[in-house]
């Protein structure tokens, strides 16, 4: 494992994940929570099932259910790719609007670095999205930095900084735009309650970037619980 000993390494990961940018920028509160599990399948497979349930001040409630399901298969202690669906209905006020449906590629580094005490692992995902009622098929990528930093003995709490850009390849009827299209970074606490099973809590910051038009600013409550099978 490569080791990183600068301490200004440290203050960059912060500020990029704690940097909301916020000027200009119209706002919205919101809650994100979020269940996973994942199970060995033998073989270097694995199996993830996520659900996402997305609520907003602005949007009057419910807004977005999103699931994912992914078969993974490990290449060796750090590396894993990834292939899989997304059903991602989207809603207003808590009423049926429109679904959205997803091709999902990803490839994650679990730990590749030491920074100080903390980890760093990374993930590059990459979608395809089809949205009924819209023509073409919306490319984008996401890549993702985590910062894991122990709280105490133990190893059982950590605090997390990450940071993740969408980055949107074409345009589409439903994809207007094409490149950077928003940022979330994250600040969170997670802790595990046992040997599988793992909590997480914190604020997230999703800045949407309009073109020729006022930014949005999401204030996100983070609650999320995972378990490993």
């Amino acid at each position: 494992m490569k080791s990183v000993s600068r301490p200004s390494a440290i203050l960059m990961i912060a500020a990029a994940a704690c940097t909301a940018q916020q000027a200009s920028a119209r706002e919205d509160s919101q809650l994100w929570t979020t269940a996973s599990a994942t199970a060995e399948l033998g073989g270097n497979f694995r199996l993830s099932q996520e659900l996402v349930g997305r609520f907003s001040d602005n949007r009057n409630g419910l807004y977005e259910i999103e699931s994912n399901t992914l078969l993974g298969y490990r290449l060796n202690k750090s590396v894993t790719v990834w292939a899989g669906y997304t059903h991602d209905p989207q809603y207003a006020g808590g009423d049926f609007t429109i679904m959205e449906r997803r091709a999902r590629e990803q490839v994650t580094v679990d730990n590749f670095a030491t920074v100080g005490k903390g980890k760093l692992s990374a993930r590059l995902r990459a979608e395809q999205r089809w949205r009924e009622g819209g023509d073409g098929t919306g490319w984008r990528v996401r890549p993702y930095l985590k910062y894991a930093l122990p709280l105490g003995g133990g190893g059982k709490t950590n605090l997390n900084l990450t940071s993740e850009p969408f980055i949107n390849l074409n345009t589409t009827s439903f994809q207007a735009k094409k490149g950077l299209d928003r940022v979330r970074n994250l600040v969170a606490v997670s802790t595990k309650l046992n040997k599988t099973v793992t909590v997480e809590a914190g604020y997230l910051n999703q800045h949407g970037f309009v073109k020729d038009g006022e930014d949005t600013s999401d204030h996100v409550a983070h609650f999320a619980i995972s378990t490993s099978l």
